[in-house]
Order: C-alpha cells, then structure tokens, then sequence
C-alpha cells in the first residue's frame, strides 16, 4: 500500500471562477497554506477599494493571502518560499516567472477552460461560442515557460447548445474545473501522475485577450456569425454596437438575442419593428433582439424600450 503524501498547497487565483475550486480544497480537506491574489484596487464612480473574489473567500475562512504587485519581487519570493508549500494550483490568474512555478517539489499546475491545445489564451471561453464549436471542456496541465502549453494532465468536455451563453458556459465550466483540480490534486496525492505532450497542429485556435473593436458586430456578417458572437459575449464584456438614430449615434450593448434564417432585399443593419419585437436584418436572415442596453441606461427588454423610445425610419446598427 503506498502511502499518500502530505501535500502543502499553495492557491493563486482572482475571479469568480476560481473561488469554486479552492472551497472544493478546503472541503475535500486538503491543507492550503497560502492564497495568492490580486492586490486591491479603486473601481467605480466613487473609487471604492474593490478586493478579489478569491480574496474575500479567502478572508472568510481565515486563509494566509499574499497579494504581490511584482511576482519577481525578492520579498515575495521569500514570503512564498517560506510557506514551504509543494504543490502550487492556478486558476484564473497572471502569467508567472520561472522562478515561481519551479519552486514546489510537485510542481505547479494550472487549469484552463478549454480543451487544450485548442484556444490557449486569456478568453477560451467566450471564443468557443463565437467561433461556434459545439463542445468544450477543462484541462489540467502543468505550467512551462509560454502561455497554456505545458504538459497536460486530465481532460473533460461539456457541450455547448445553440442557446448557451458565455454566462451559462463560464458557471458549467466553474464547477467542471473544481471538479477536475481534485481529481488531479488526488493523482499528485498518490504519486499517479501522468501527463501528454501538447500537439502544435496547424489548425489551432487561439483566444484572444477580448478588447472593444473585436467585441464589435459587424452586421455585413451572416446570421449565424452575428448570433454566436452575441451570445459568446452576453452577458460579460457584451457585444456592441452603434444605433444611428435622427442623425444620432450612440454606442448600445445587446444582450439576449434570437436568430431567424431567411432571404430578405433589406439593408444590413436595418431595424425592422412589428409587434413589439425588434429585429435587425444581416446576410441570410435577421437577429431578434430581445435585451438592450443604452448608454448610461440600465439594461432592458426590447418592449420597455419600445414604450418609451422613439425610432426615425431610417434608424439602423451600424
């Protein structure tokens, strides 16, 4: 019988997305000996101090919270090594420098929300949906010197339906990746590991750091292209667009949204309103808008907004 070894773990992570798996250590009772955030900052009109998801959790249940602005910084390295920690767990967080995920004995791994080696980079998420794959996953792998490459530990994929959202994905691929960190964190535990090289195929996607000019709907598009790129970005950051109005544009957001396939002799862009339903035409069909947000407004459905607000009949998105 081989004996398990006493694992000292040291967490880094910032978002939602990586509370879940770090409540799943604790409650699978293993010891973490410190947690490594993002320091505090001043967010919103009023400037308050805004602390880290993992931050708070890890205030909560009384955990050792690090918090270095340089993850080279002699300090923090000493601070780091002096948790003595052998295992090192990422999830949502920074790229770190070698000297950081060399240091534990048992390495340091990472999870990453796509099926790996496809869509490495800062939003996998919301990419699969905009480039319309129907099935995603997790992976667990352990870090090297470039981005989402290393070795891969364990894999699992999930579908994605014609009507998820990146909302929907990001909560289903939370819960699939805390699952998957235990079961790696257990083949660590039991000296069980065994890890795949990554391909470098041609045909690989990349996700890219998501900015406003490729949150932006093109609506010289297809149908399809426009509804999946809506639905990848709804509800966070959110596609956008301009709503040219009385010789007036304003930047809007859209948020849920339907598609209709179909041949039609509009402008691209058009707004057609019947019924209290708004839909915009584009190549082979219209895209059915059925949330908004108007700038310095609260996001709202399309009837609210058909109540109180005004179209000129030559309106269109642009």
């Amino acid at each position: 019988m081989t004996t398990k070894r006493d694992l000292r773990i040291v967490f880094m992570g910032t978002p939602d997305f990586a509370v879940t798996t770090l409540e799943a250590l604790l409650k699978s009772n293993y010891k973490v000996v410190g947690v490594i955030t993002a320091p505090d900052r001043k967010a919103g009109r009023g400037q308050k101090i805004k602390t880290s998801a993992v931050k708070q959790f890890a205030l909560e249940h009384n955990l050792n919270i690090l918090q270095p602005k340089n993850l080279k910084a002699d300090s923090f390295i000493e601070e780091l090594k002096a948790l003595n920690a052998n295992l090192q767990i990422i999830v949502a967080f920074r790229m770190l420098p070698k000297v950081v995920w060399q240091m534990p004995e048992y390495g340091t791994f990472n999870l990453h929300a796509s099926l790996l080696p496809q869509y490495r980079g800062a939003a996998p998420i919301h990419w699969a949906i905009i480039n319309g794959e129907t099935k995603t996953g997790v992976t667990t792998f352990f870090i090297d010197e470039k981005i989402d490459t290393g070795a891969v530990i364990l894999k699992e994929e999930t579908e994605i339906t014609e009507d998820t959202t990146v909302g929907i994905l990001h909560d289903k691929l939370m819960l699939l990746g805390s699952s998957l960190v235990i079961k790696t964190v257990e083949l660590v535990e039991n000296d069980k590991i065994s890890t795949q090289i990554q391909s470098n195929h041609e045909d690989l996607k990349t996700a890219y750091k998501l900015n406003r000019e490729n949150c932006k709907i093109d609506w010289n598009k297809d149908v399809n292209t426009i509804y999946n790129k809506i639905r990848g970005l709804n509800p966070f950051p959110a596609a956008w667009c301009y709503l040219e109005n009385n010789n007036d544009l304003k930047p809007i957001k859209l948020y849920n949204v339907d598609k209709t396939e179909a041949l039609h002799n509009y402008e691209n862009g058009s707004i057609i309103i019947e019924n209290y339903e708004m839909k915009i035409a584009c190549n082979y069909g219209y895209i059915k808008i059925e949330e908004l947000q108007l700038p310095g407004k609260r996001k709202m459905d399309v009837k609210s907004l058909l109540n109180g607000f005004e179209f000129s009949k030559t309106a269109k998105l642009l």
